[in-house]
């Protein structure tokens, strides 16, 4: 869904506002399609307008941002990064896209005159007043939803829309994300707020599925959708990359069956645990917030992992148990979620070594 800023400051294609569009003039939405990094998983959406008459062939962005921003890394986790809109020529827009392999689908939008000018002219704006910068939000506020919403207001109500249905925001997202390893880390940083039904419409491909369809007064939004550029990036199978080689991680774990392999890998599960503890004090992120991925990656892991190390078998026994419980009350609250498979091998360590070890020191304590 973020556009990459292949050039930190990308020259502003400024154009008069006097500039008055001729009847021929188009404007048309843009859809490139997913690349496997993970700034281009989702897609990216943008605005073209064309007018042979007045030369015009531009490409209006939402959703860039600047690598030599200060504190980047800690701003972008922070969620107060400063995204912007840009404006570039069609053939560079389309040059970039081809050479990552990703297509671009246009729909061309049933305008008026006027409301290509005044979209015209928005946009403009945009460019050079404090509109042109915002606050990134991952479903509220990003390269589709800020289209979305200008589009709407050009049409003069809500045309463009999520679709009613019991789908939430994961189960949407979730068949967006082809590596195996990113998806478990998207599915465990993820808190409740993707969880709710999905009401607002932030994903370039599921836009595009909507103006296939969307009318205003019985006639249609937009015309049938015309591919400008092919899709050729593929996401080749992997066994290594993919659930396979989780299992036969887990595997080769249990076989080990190490006290030193045991503990590091409570100690990293109860570090992540404690992130997700901390992480809603600092991030503005509402998607991480209220994380109940703490259930499973519990900061009393640590307890646990120390009272192990020191052979204190009692408060072994207590907080195994404990986190026993945890991973339970997880488990019955995830099962009928769409991420459950997945987490499922992690879930069954957990539980696996969780009661092996709170079997053995009951037997050292009983001996």
């Amino acid at each position: 869904m973020l556009k990459k800023l292949l050039f930190l400051l990308l020259p502003i294609i400024s154009f008069s506002q006097n500039v008055i569009l001729s009847d021929n003039a188009k404007v048309s939405i843009l859809t490139c399609g997913t690349a496997p990094v993970s700034y281009a998983m989702y897609g990216h959406t943008g605005i073209r307008i064309t007018d042979n008459v007045n030369k015009i062939d531009v490409v209006y962005n939402y959703g860039a941002f600047d690598f030599s921003t200060p504190n980047f890394m800690m701003k972008f986790v922070k969620g107060d990064l400063q995204y912007f809109v840009t404006s570039e020529n069609y053939y560079d827009f389309e040059y970039n896209y081809k050479l990552d392999g990703r297509s671009i689908v246009a729909q061309e939008l049933n305008l008026t005159t006027a409301q290509k000018q005044q979209l015209l002219n928005e946009l403009n704006s945009s460019l050079t007043s404090e509109e042109r910068f915002y606050t990134y939000k991952f479903i509220d506020k990003n390269c589709t939803t800020m289209v979305v919403d200008k589009i709407n207001k050009i049409l003069g109500e809500e045309i463009l829309k999520q679709p009613k249905s019991n789908q939430s925001y994961r189960e949407i997202l979730y068949p967006y994300m082809s590596d195996f390893y990113m998806k478990l880390g998207i599915q465990i940083i993820f808190g409740t707020k993707v969880d709710q039904l999905a009401t607002r419409l932030f994903l370039p491909l599921e836009f595009e599925k909507v103006l296939n369809t969307a009318t205003q007064n019985g006639k249609k939004t937009a015309k049938p959708s015309e591919i400008l550029n092919e899709q050729t990036v593929t996401t080749p199978f992997s066994y290594l990359n993919s659930i396979y080689s989780l299992l036969a991680a887990i595997v080769i774990l249990i076989l080990i069956n190490k006290k030193g392999i045991q503990i590091i890998y409570f100690i990293f599960a109860g570090l992540l645990g404690l992130f997700f503890s901390l992480v809603g004090f600092y991030s503005l992120h509402e998607e991480i917030l209220w994380n109940y991925n703490i259930l499973l990656f519990n900061p009393l892991l640590l307890l646990f992992a120390y009272f192990y190390w020191k052979k204190n078998t009692r408060k072994t026994i207590l907080f195994g148990q404990i986190c026993m419980a945890f991973t339970m009350v997880y488990l019955a609250y995830i099962v009928n979620k769409v991420q459950v498979i997945i987490v499922l091998p992690i879930i069954a360590l957990h539980l696996f070594w969780l009661i092996k070890i709170v079997l053995k020191e009951r037997k050292i304590k009983i001996e």
